[in-house]
């Protein structure tokens, strides 16, 4: 079983709430709220934490961290045509790959 500590995890300000939110994003729907940065992380760990634990005892396929999971490095992009058309103007005005292009543009 994966630990909780090994998701990926983002603390953010919300004016609205007037707190800090912390999200999780192999568990998009999850969050959790606190005074502090680290309230709201560690409140969102030991979410995690509990849903890790309930999803063992259901047998469900629990996700593994984005840092566990195997990338090949490519990407397929869709764009319309002449978007196309004008990525592939630039990245020969500039002398580079269209994947030189929109790589340096990530």
């Amino acid at each position: 079983m994966f630990k909780a500590q090994e998701y990926t995890y983002r603390v953010f300000w919300s004016r609205e709430d007037n707190a800090f939110i912390a999200t999780v994003a192999e568990f998009p729907s999850l969050s959790g709220v606190g005074d502090t940065q680290s309230e709201a992380l560690d409140g969102i760990v030991e979410v995690v934490r509990f849903v890790l634990t309930d999803m063992v005892n259901s047998r469900e396929i629990i996700p593994a961290p984005l840092n566990a999971r195997n990338y090949s490095g490519n990407i397929r992009l869709r764009m319309p045509k002449e978007q196309h058309r004008r990525v592939a103007i630039e990245a020969a005005e500039q002398g580079v790959s269209i994947n030189q292009l929109l790589v340096s543009r990530i």
